[in-house]
């Protein structure tokens, strides 16, 4: 099985065989050889073994258990009430402090998270093979159908009516003309087969190198190397700075919430929380690994706590970034209908002055507009518009908490759960709703 084909070469390489190693795995076998299982597509689509990968995850889970097992006895025995005596001093003497328990311990995790990608993967393989046996189904049909249309251009050609005259010669050539067109769309019908297979094989190879990178990182903590605390924070940064960006950006929006809306500071933080989710939200759909799940989610109901995570994750960064985006739409809007009205000479200094003007005027009126949704939600309260705020900045604290916990949970093993991660994003699912109602006056602002 290969989870993550590819071949290293130079960049100023340019031989077949370098060109070759930026095709998806399926693809770069030599077309003059026929693949025995796929003889009409010409080339295996899907490679890899499912038997095999089964039992790699069968062997990893047993690995698991055998290490957590041990994990546990090691925990026993250090806590002196399984082994007394001499012996049992020495034995706690040389483990005490030691790496032993918690290797084990992250080694079991590390084996434990890498066996149910592995399982994943599994399954994914199983549908891919599927969908490609589909297609060589097809080709072979496809092929058949070429063939037949051929035999039938071929005695077409060789009518003897065509050397001669008249309407003998006519149907001779009309009926060549015919079966011409039918090889021509036989082989048009083979070719998109075929494409449809080249796309597999890409999707194929997309989905392993996702696999292979969640398995990399579960495999992070096997290494008995420990790095110094700031390589740890930097990989860490750097890992989870979308995050990070998002986390600021909702500090800078609750930070908003206290400042006196339609003035200047508010349109300062309105811009600067949409520039943090901008970023954020580039780098969100920039990383294959969450195109991925929400693609997996989206076209095969794949809905686990990464999809949900990352849906709600975007969903709340293209909401941060709509309030600036629509006050610097509206400024630019606004530069060039007062540019092409006035008379005086257009500078590129000139521009830059008026749109960050008029950006500013927008930001400040798009920061002292409200949510309808929730003052409908809360209109029979008693001081509904006190309430309103409440659950504004009540929502936004919120938010806060639960990006902190998820950070947290990014550095602190315990808790990095399903459970933590599904709770969060349940929560900011909820807040985002809440908050989304605000897009109704931005849209009657902005139209």
């Amino acid at each position: 099985m290969t989870l993550s084909p590819g071949v290293e070469k130079s960049p100023y390489d340019n031989s077949p065989a370098a060109r070759e190693g930026s095709l998806p795995q399926g693809l770069k076998s030599s077309p003059s050889i026929p693949n025995p299982d796929y003889p009409h597509l010409g080339f295996n689509p899907t490679p890899g073994d499912t038997e095999t990968v089964s039992d790699l995850y069968k062997k990893l889970s047993s690995c698991a258990k055998v290490l957590e097992d041990t994990h546990g006895l090691v925990t026993k025995l250090m806590d002196g009430s399984y082994w007394e005596g001499d012996a049992a001093v020495a034995f706690r003497e040389q483990l005490d402090g030691g790496p032993l328990p918690l290797n084990l311990k992250n080694a079991a995790h590390s084996i434990r998270k890498a066996a149910r990608h592995v399982h994943s993967w599994e399954g994914e393989l199983d549908e891919f093979q599927s969908r490609a046996k589909k297609l060589e189904q097809d080709a072979k049909e496809a092929q058949e159908a070429l063939d037949t249309a051929k035999g039938h251009a071929t005695k077409a050609k060789n009518n003897p009516d065509l050397d001669g005259k008249g309407s003998q010669h006519e149907k001779a050539q009309k009926s060549l003309t015919g079966a011409n067109t039918a090889v021509e769309k036989a082989q048009s019908d083979l070719e998109k087969v075929i494409g449809k297979a080249k796309k597999l094989a890409e999707e194929h190879e997309e989905k392993a190198r996702y696999r292979a990178g969640k398995i990399r990182g579960a495999t992070k903590k096997l290494a008995p190397h420990e790095p110094g605390w700031l390589e740890e924070f930097a990989d860490w940064f750097t890992e989870n700075l979308p995050d990070i960006l998002s986390f600021t950006a909702g500090v800078i929006g609750l930070v908003a919430l206290f400042v006196a809306t339609g003035g200047v500071a508010a349109a300062v933080l309105l811009l600067s929380a949409a520039a943090l989710s901008a970023t954020a939200l580039v780098m969100r759909v920039s990383d294959p690994e969450v195109r991925a799940s929400l693609m997996d989610g989206f076209t095969k109901g794949e809905f686990d706590s990464d999809f949900w995570g990352n849906a709600v994750s975007v969903g709340g960064d293209v909401l941060g970034v709509l309030p600036g985006l629509g006050a610097v739409s509206l400024g630019i809007r606004e530069t060039v209908v007062g540019l092409r009205a006035s008379e005086e000479v257009v500078t590129l200094g000139k521009v830059i002055t008026t749109l960050g003007t008029n950006t500013m005027t927008e930001a400040k009126a798009i920061s002292a507009l409200g949510n309808p949704a929730l003052n409908i939600a809360v209109r029979g309260a008693r001081n509904s518009a006190e309430v309103g705020e409440a659950i504004e900045i009540t929502s936004g604290s919120i938010g806060l908490v639960t990006a902190g916990v998820g950070l947290a949970a990014s550095a602190y093993d315990p808790l990095d759960s399903d459970v933590v991660k599904n709770s969060g994003s349940g929560v900011d699912g909820v807040r985002t709703i809440i908050d989304g109602g605000a897009l109704i006056d931005l849209a009657r602002y902005a139209f």
